[in-house]
């Protein structure tokens, strides 16, 4: 199989939707040749071919160029070929049948008394099977021809493509952004609420405490203990440390571009399971209303994220 030629490829620093479309066309050597490509989400990569048997051959060099140009995603690619090249076009002739029809003829001629003259070369060729085209490539210098001219039409085809995904990319990118953003000044929040319900519970727990007691001396030491107890396992400090790590590492993956789909779904996963355990941790009003909010954000980037590839 022929080598392709000079790859041309757009390269970006900057995430990709998984959905687009692109076509190419291009006529060499008596061929034309038209190319589509569609994609929509998918876990994977996933390429399907529909093409002309003329073009079955050359369906490894077509995984292999798309696959430097895509990395994720439900692709479907069409490919349509004119062709007026000679090479392109085998004509058979059936010897055995033209035979066979011929003495038939003959056997008539005699038995009618008509003349041997009127059977003509059209009245055999007519017959069904007598002549049988097959499309097919015939030698070297045609495959060529063809890779050449499918490979151009598919070059422009994903150029158009990557350049409609990089347009819903950047849209992409600057909503994921914004929303990050949105979710630091809910952490901040909560952080700056975070020791004034330490602070809140020691001082209601001491009220039940001495309330309990009726005045009656209070073992502070013990007191102590019990507070640091809860307070242990009360504290989101470790959650919001975490939190904030996870969105520096979000942005500077959407920053670098790229194939960063799967890594960001890994960390939005990461912040939902952050956020929910501070839900659990802490029955505050006030962080509990900021909880809900940093939910809905980290399921609106969830649900971009799913685009990304």
């Amino acid at each position: 199989m022929p080598k392709g030629r000079g790859i041309r490829r757009i390269t970006t620093v900057m995430i990709c939707s998984m959905t687009g479309y692109g076509k190419g066309e291009r006529a060499l050597y008596n061929r034309k040749i038209s190319v589509e490509i569609k994609s929509v989400n998918h876990r994977y990569s996933d390429v399907t071919i529909k093409e002309p048997r003329l073009l079955n051959s050359f369906d490894g060099q077509i995984r292999t160029l798309i696959g430097k140009w895509v990395h994720r995603g439900k692709i479907d690619l069409f490919v349509s070929l004119e062709t007026l090249s000679k090479d392109d076009i085998k004509i058979t002739l059936n010897t055995a049948l033209a035979d066979a029809y011929f003495e038939q003829f003959q056997i008539i001629a005699q038995r009618y008394g008509l003349r041997q003259e009127a059977i003509v070369l059209d009245d055999i060729i007519r017959l069904s099977d007598v002549l049988s085209i097959e499309k097919g490539v015939g030698d070297e210098r045609s495959l060529a021809e063809i890779w050449e001219t499918l490979e151009k039409a598919l070059l422009d085809a994903l150029e158009h493509f990557t350049q409609m995904r990089c347009v819903e990319g950047a849209a992409l990118e600057r909503d994921i952004m914004e929303k990050t953003e949105s979710i630091k000044g809910l952490v901040a929040s909560i952080k700056a609420r975070s020791p004034q319900v330490s602070r809140e519970y020691e001082q209601k727990l001491r009220a039940k405490v001495d309330e309990a007691l009726l005045g009656r001396e209070v073992d502070e030491n013990r007191l102590l203990t019990e507070i640091l107890l809860m307070a242990d396992k009360t504290s989101i400090d470790e959650e919001l440390t975490r939190l904030d790590s996870h969105l520096s590492q979000l942005e500077s993956i959407v920053i670098e571009g790229g194939a960063v789909g799967r890594k960001l779904d890994f960390l939005v996963q990461e912040l939902n399971r952050e956020v929910n355990t501070i839900g659990a941790k802490c029955s505050d009003l006030s962080i509990s209303r900021d909880v809900v909010e940093l939910k809905s954000e980290v399921e609106k980037i969830r649900e971009q994220v799913q685009n990304v590839e």
